[in-house]
């Protein structure tokens, strides 16, 4: 497995990962997580725990684009070495943006997520 398919794994585990921080600081909370009624739980929830569930659904919006990318650029051999760095770059943006995201700085947060784009969109130029 090339380092770009490692990277759309990671990027798909991302989005998960973000939205346990919230489901797990939830435990000490009054509003405690509830599996049987998790859509109801996030819609109640407020401040970072909010932000980190958006950040959550921006990160499964932001993987058709990435993942496409990639298969089609290594469908295309496209050089590995160029869409390994691209991936991993993505990856790196996503972590940073959904940070951010639940840091809440707004304007950052469009920047980086331009980013994003721009790094999935590099990957697709290469094939």
């Amino acid at each position: 497995m090339t380092v770009a398919n490692w990277c759309i794994a990671a990027a798909c585990l991302l989005p998960m990962m973000v939205a346990m921080t919230s489901k797990v600081a939830s435990v000490a909370g009054k509003d405690r997580y509830d599996n049987a009624d998790p859509r109801d739980w996030a819609e109640r929830q407020a401040g970072w725990m909010k932000r980190a569930h958006a950040a959550h659904l921006n990160g499964f919006e932001a993987l058709p684009l990435f993942i496409a990318a990639v298969i089609l650029a290594q469908q295309a051999h496209a050089n590995q070495d160029r869409v390994d760095i691209l991936a991993m770059s993505f990856v790196l943006i996503r972590v940073t943006y959904s940070i951010i995201y639940i840091s809440n700085l707004a304007t950052l947060r469009t920047l980086v997520w331009f980013a994003g784009i721009g790094v999935s969109l590099a990957i697709l130029a290469q094939a």
